[in-house]
């Protein structure tokens, strides 16, 4: 079998051994900031809106229902600490795209595309804009991102796309002056509609922006029903429960309340590595002046980005699903997983040799088969749900907290009537067909990134049918 760039020049195991050792388990965005405890939900609560989830779904939810309607009464529920699950983890792109890249969006509904693109572009303005207004300290960086060719079949798949003064492409020469690694053959730089931010942060911030605006939060308060009474909604914990008008479920990858979603998602898990911070003459040998979120082409890609203290987070590539589509902690901590990236990292930039990883984590991102989320209401119209987002929520979950709020208001409005949001994409097969699937699919797009990016006809067939898996 034809190997990758990653088999055909991989480091000494001694270097990757070298670079792991000392690694710490956590997310490194923990580690500079201060994280706010909220009190455990206790007996019961009146509310006009009550929002399960403490993620950035929930967050930008609970945001602009009170910005709103500042009288309304909102209580915001989290299982466990505020920004605790992906979004404090994630790699902190803020992508323009609401439909997970222009490919997916236009092949999917194509006749609304261009609105979509419009308001995805309004959306990413919007967390701009809220982010200066609320005075909110994110790290936010309007930096763009290059999207790489590491194999020469992927040159021509960037040559093809569309190129303006903010989209341009850049042969090798060029692409390596821009970030100087030996793997790159050519990139695509879209100069405009990616920003990055530091995850935890957001979260942080986003919080202390609800509670002034005078949101109750509570953490440690998972709850475990939610009932229609007729005229409000009853969201129960185990020692106390919420009465509402409406509600909002944002639960990411975790079980879903209702049971009609149970199928829609799954948690694939994705795994990262962080640096120690780059001392000054490693990043000159890099260059990276320009400080760009940077993506690679494979079906198992890696995505990576400097932090604001010059380290470097390098994850993706492995994306791992376990049977029955549980989520536990022991998942997290898988040594191959790790040492793949490091080793990968290592090839990328043998210049950094020598470099350790202070921090390595993972955590399961909420998979859906049209690979943006979905949105929907239940329970008569008092519920309104987003998920699905499958790594690419960290802005579009502000798009989502204004399609829920404007799904619940029950008049329709420019979000609710787009097909994108009316329609529900495929579930995933129950088990155990479900993890055979989807060990087929990796299997398959394995074999596509080493055989020219050629697809088999399970690929062909699942791309006719909009559905898929990746990385």
């Amino acid at each position: 079998m034809p190997r990758t760039i990653f088999e055909r020049r991989p480091p000494h195991a001694t270097a990757v051994d070298h670079a792991l050792a000392g690694s710490k388990h956590g997310a490194v965005w923990f580690d500079d900031i201060e994280r706010p405890h909220h009190p455990a939900l206790w007996g019961e609560v009146e509310a006009d809106l009550v929002i399960v989830g403490g993620g950035y779904t929930g967050l930008w939810t609970a945001v602009q229902a009170k910005e709103r309607d500042p009288d309304a009464t909102v209580v915001l529920l989290e299982g466990a600490r505020i920004g605790w699950a992906a979004s404090g983890r994630n790699g902190g792109f803020c992508s323009v795209s609401l439909t997970h890249g222009r490919e997916n969006g236009e092949s999917r509904w194509p006749e609304e595309y261009a609105k979509l693109d419009e308001l995805g572009r309004r959306n990413l303005d919007g967390l701009a804009s809220d982010v200066e207004r609320h005075k909110m300290d994110v790290d936010l960086e309007d930096t763009g991102a290059i999207r790489l060719a590491i194999e020469p079949h992927q040159v021509d798949w960037l040559r093809s796309r569309p190129r303006s003064e903010d989209l341009v492409f850049l042969d090798t020469e060029q692409v390596r002056a821009e970030v100087a690694s030996p793997t790159y053959e050519a990139g695509y730089w879209e100069r405009r509609g990616n920003m990055l931010v530091h995850p935890a942060k957001l979260a942080t911030e986003l919080a202390r922006v609800a509670a002034e605006l005078g949101v109750r939060l509570y953490e440690q308060s998972v709850v475990h029903a939610i009932e229609d009474t007729g005229d409000r909604v009853v969201v129960t914990t185990a020692s106390g429960r919420v009465r509402a008008r409406s509600a909002v479920l944002g639960t990411n990858a975790f079980p879903p309340l209702l049971l009609r979603n149970r199928l829609m998602t799954i948690p694939v898990y994705d795994y990262a590595l962080a640096t120690e911070p780059l001392r000054p003459e490693q990043l000159a040998e890099i260059g990276w002046q320009n400080r760009q979120g940077l993506t690679d082409l494979a079906n198992q890609f890696h995505y990576y980005r400097l932090t604001a203290d010059n380290r470097i987070v390098f994850g993706g590539y492995d994306a791992v699903y376990h049977f029955g589509g549980v989520v536990r902690g022991r998942y997290e901590e898988r040594p191959s997983s790790y040492r793949t990236l490091a080793s990968h990292f290592l090839t990328t930039f043998p210049q950094l040799e020598g470099i350790r990883f202070t921090h390595r984590w993972a955590g399961p991102i909420d998979t859906c088969t049209r690979f943006c989320a979905f949105f929907g209401t239940a329970r008569g119209g008092k519920v309104a749900y987003a998920n699905g987002f499958t790594g690419l929520g960290v802005s579009a979950t502000r798009f989502a907290g204004n399609v829920m709020l404007d799904l619940l208001s029950g008049e329709p409005t420019e979000l609710t009537e787009l097909r994108m949001v009316r329609e529900r994409p495929l579930p995933f097969p129950p088990e155990p067909v479900a993890s055979v699937g989807i060990q087929a699919m990796r299997w398959s797009l394995d074999r596509a990134d080493h055989h020219g990016g050629r697809r088999n006809l399970l690929l062909r067939t699942m791309d006719r049918l909009g559905l898929g898996f990746a990385s």
